[in-house]
C-alpha cells in the first residue's frame, strides 16, 4: 500500500508540473511582446490615436501580445520606459514620435536582440534592428489647402503647426502650397506655438487669426483641441490631419487626412516574427492608401467641393500634380 501510494503521488507531482496552453492561444515562444510609447493619450484623435487603432486592429490579426506607455511627453521619461521595455524582451517596441530619434539610436545598439521602430522619420540610422516610419503629410495638406482656398470667403487661412518638425512641418508646408495653388490672393497665415502638448497656446493663436478675419482654421498635433474650440465657438471651417476630430466640431471640421498605419505596421510585424529585426524605412502617402482623404458629413460639403478634392488626389496620385516638401 506504501509503494502504491508512492507511485500515485509522485504521478501527480509530475501532472502538476505540465503546463496546460489552451488549443486557442499561442505558446510564449510563438507570441510576439509588443510596446508602444507615445507622447499623448490612446484617445487623443490625432497622432497616437492613429497608431494605437492600426496596432489594436493587427492584434486581431497576429495575436500579439501589446502594451502601451502614452502621455509620454517628456523624452527623458520616455527614454527609461523603452530601456525597461527591452529590459523586459520585448520583441517590438515602437517609439511613436519624432523626439524619440536620439533615444532609439542611443538605445537600439544596446539590445542588439531588439527590434525597434520609430517616426515619423525616415532615418533607420543605419542601424539592423531599427526600422523608420513617416507620412507625406504634406500631400493631404496639399489637398485640405487647396479646399480651404476654395472655400474662404475672406481668402484668410490661419495654419498652427506644434514645432516645425516631422509630419507636422510637412503638413503646414503642403497646406500652405495647395492653397496657394488654388489662388495666389489667398493669405495663409502660419505659426508654430513650440509645444505638441498644450491646447492652450492653440486656442491662443486661433484666436489671433480670428482677429486676423480668417476663416478657416487647421492645425497639427494633439494639441489642436484648442484651436477646434474657438473654431467652434466663431463658426469656423476646420481641416484636420492625423485623425478625425470631427466628434469636437461635428458642422465646423470639413475633411481630416487620415492616418493609416496597418500596411507599415504588417510588414515590421511580419519581418520581425521572421527575424528580420530592421534596417527599412517606410512611408505613408495617398497612393499607397496610408493617406485617405476622409469628409465629415455632418458639415454637409457640397458634392462639387469634395469632387474637386478628388481630382486634386487623382493629381497627386498620378504625379501631375507634384507636392513640395518643403517651402
Amino acid at each position: 500500500m506504501r509503494k502504491l501510494l508512492l507511485m500515485l503521488a509522485t504521478v501527480a507531482a509530475l501532472m502538476l508540473a505540465i503546463p496546460v496552453v489552451s488549443a486557442s492561444s499561442k505558446t510564449d515562444a510563438t507570441t510576439l511582446k509588443v510596446a508602444l510609447i507615445a507622447p499623448s493619450s490612446h484617445n487623443d484623435l490625432a497622432f497616437t490615436q492613429s497608431m494605437h487603432h492600426a496596432l489594436l486592429n493587427l492584434q486581431k490579426k497576429y495575436g500579439f501580445e501589446l502594451s502601451v506607455s502614452e502621455n509620454q511627453f517628456v523624452v527623458a521619461n520616455a527614454a527609461n520606459i523603452i530601456r525597461q521595455y527591452a529590459d523586459q524582451g520585448y520583441d517590438l517596441v515602437i517609439a511613436h514620435g519624432s523626439q524619440y530619434g536620439g533615444t532609439i539610436q542611443q538605445l537600439a545598439p544596446l539590445f542588439p536582440k531588439t527590434s525597434f521602430a520609430w517616426g515619423t522619420a525616415g532615418t533607420t540610422y543605419g542601424l539592423p534592428n531599427v526600422y523608420a516610419y513617416e507620412a507625406n503629410s504634406q500631400e493631404g495638406g496639399y489637398v485640405n489647402g487647396y479646399i480651404a482656398s476654395l472655400m474662404s470667403k475672406t481668402k484668410i487661412i490661419g495654419v498652427i503647426g506644434p514645432i516645425a518638425v516631422g509630419d507636422a512641418k510637412l503638413y503646414v508646408d503642403g497646406f500652405v502650397a495647395g492653397a496657394k495653388a488654388q489662388s495666389q490672393k489667398t493669405v495663409v497665415n502660419v505659426a508654430y506655438t513650440g509645444s505638441f502638448s498644450d491646447p492652450s497656446l492653440m486656442s491662443k493663436q486661433a484666436s489671433v487669426f480670428v482677429a486676423q478675419k480668417a476663416d478657416v482654421l487647421t492645425g497639427s498635433s494633439q494639441s489642436v483641441v484648442g484651436a477646434i474650440n474657438v473654431a467652434r465657438e466663431n463658426n469656423l471651417k476646420w481641416f484636420g490631419t492625423q485623425w478625425t476630430q470631427a466628434s469636437l466640431a461635428p458642422k465646423n471640421v470639413v475633411a481630416t487626412q487620415m492616418y493609416d498605419w496597418m500596411p507599415v505596421l504588417s510588414q515590421i510585424v511580419t519581418r520581425v516574427q521572421s527575424g528580420k529585426l530592421g534596417g527599412v524605412s517606410y512611408r505613408i502617402s495617398l497612393k499607397n492608401g496610408g493617406e485617405k482623404i476622409q469628409f465629415n458629413r455632418a458639415a454637409n460639403t457640397p458634392k462639387t467641393i469634395q469632387a474637386k478634392a478628388k481630382k486634386v488626389v487623382d493629381g497627386i496620385v498620378s504625379g501631375k500634380i507634384v507636392v513640395p516638401s518643403g517651402l
